[in-house]
């Protein structure tokens, strides 16, 4: 026989209630914490016990006492009072939480004022929402600074060839002057260069972030590969007054690698070498190992402090040294170089000396076993 219908009393419903909305809210990935009109807490997800990094929460336990956010200034908020301002739906982006090991995580934090449904009935609360937008923020103060130096990096050259453009018009148009023509011509294109090397970096590091990057395993002579560099440094170098000098290890081989990110590590190197001696020499060399090349770059320049040789391998970092400020640059040639190596399974190094010079190396295994691929984007440590 069926059972007998039985009638759900008010707290069978209420029960029912309470268990689904549990059910709801511990489904969710972001913290939800339900507190009463004290704002003491009388719900919570397990996603909760996770961005406050806490094992339990106490039913009834007051809200402030196991969240305590931070400002952007590092001073601490009354997330009691800020609840109880909540009279509609609110959000802030701009808060932080300590955490008992040192490390802290950026914070959304969405409040609403509601009905509870459960408990006395009609009893006013609040829901509160918590996110950890650490990475998120990161992003975005990445992609910020990212617009305002590339946008300033990109005005200055522009600005200047055009400039220089507009002179030459000027020149040939009053006195016909060609020398004052190819000089101003020459800064132009000089500037029009750096736009174009700027645009490849931007478009390496582009592709090197999405993983769209081909590794092309060829055959190097590695002789004619550094002597080939050497060529086409020499003239800004002699343009210097400076000297070039090139070391080939007698034993070296053939080198199975991709070619096209050696040379642009390198003429990275050499670029920056360049650009931070105004005396003495740069020295390229090319050591064989049994298993790979090492090549490095060295300088008699400006040196790196020891505080920014930490620091040297990170997207858009440039030394406050007022010498390296003298030259335009956006600080993504070494990140680049970075990634760029990683994706050949080469190895970094870097021993400098402030206002003695500074040496550049990467050490290239040879990869004549391995096969083409696309690579994934490298995890950074530096």
């Amino acid at each position: 026989m069926p059972e007998p219908y039985q009638v759900k009393t008010h707290d069978d419903i209420s029960r029912l209630e309470h268990e689904r909305l549990t059910s709801l809210i511990n489904s969710m990935a972001d913290a939800v914490i339900a507190v009463d009109s004290n704002i003491n807490v009388v719900m919570y997800n397990g996603a909760t016990l996770n961005i406050l990094d806490v094992n339990t929460v106490g039913v009834g336990t007051p809200l402030k006492d196991v969240l305590q956010p931070i400002d952007d200034n590092d001073r601490p908020v009354d997330i009691s009072a800020m609840v109880r301002m909540a009279s509609t739906p609110l959000t802030d982006r701009d808060l932080h939480l300590h955490y008992r090991d040192g490390s802290d995580v950026s914070l959304y934090i969405s409040i609403a004022p509601v009905r509870l449904s459960y408990g006395q009935q009609g009893e006013a609360g609040f829901v509160v929402l918590l996110r950890d937008i650490t990475r998120e923020k990161s992003q975005e103060e990445e992609r910020d600074e990212f617009i305002s130096v590339v946008s300033h990096e990109l005005r200055t050259p522009v600005t200047i060839a055009e400039g220089n453009i507009s002179n030459a018009q000027y020149i040939m148009e009053k006195s016909r002057d060609i020398e004052s023509v190819k000089m101003a011509l020459s800064e132009a294109h000089k500037q029009v260069l750096f736009l174009a090397d700027l645009i490849n970096d931007l478009a390496t590091l582009s592709r090197a972030e999405r993983g769209k990057l081909q590794v092309e395993i060829e055959p190097i002579n590695v002789v004619e590969f550094v002597q080939g560099l050497q060529h086409d440094y020499m003239d800004q170098v002699r343009a210097k007054g400076l000297e070039l000098h090139v070391t080939l290890d007698p034993h070296l081989e053939l080198l199975y690698s991709s070619k096209l990110y050696i040379r642009e590590i390198l003429q990275n190197f050499v670029t920056n070498a360049v650009k931070y001696t105004e005396r003495g020499h740069i020295a390229i060399e090319a050591v064989a190992s049994p298993v790979g090349v090492r090549f490095s770059v060295s300088d008699t320049g400006i040196g790196i402090s020891t505080a920014d040789q930490k620091r040297v391998y990170e997207k858009f970092f440039r030394s406050e040294d007022y010498r390296t400020r003298k030259s335009s640059g956006t600080g993504l040639g070494l990140y680049v170089a970075l990634k760029l190596s990683h994706l050949i399974h080469g190895e970094l190094s870097l021993e400098s000396t402030l206002n003695t010079g500074s040496t550049f190396s990467i050490f290239v295994p040879s990869l004549e076993h391995v096969t083409p691929t696309t690579q994934q984007p490298a995890h950074l440590h530096t």
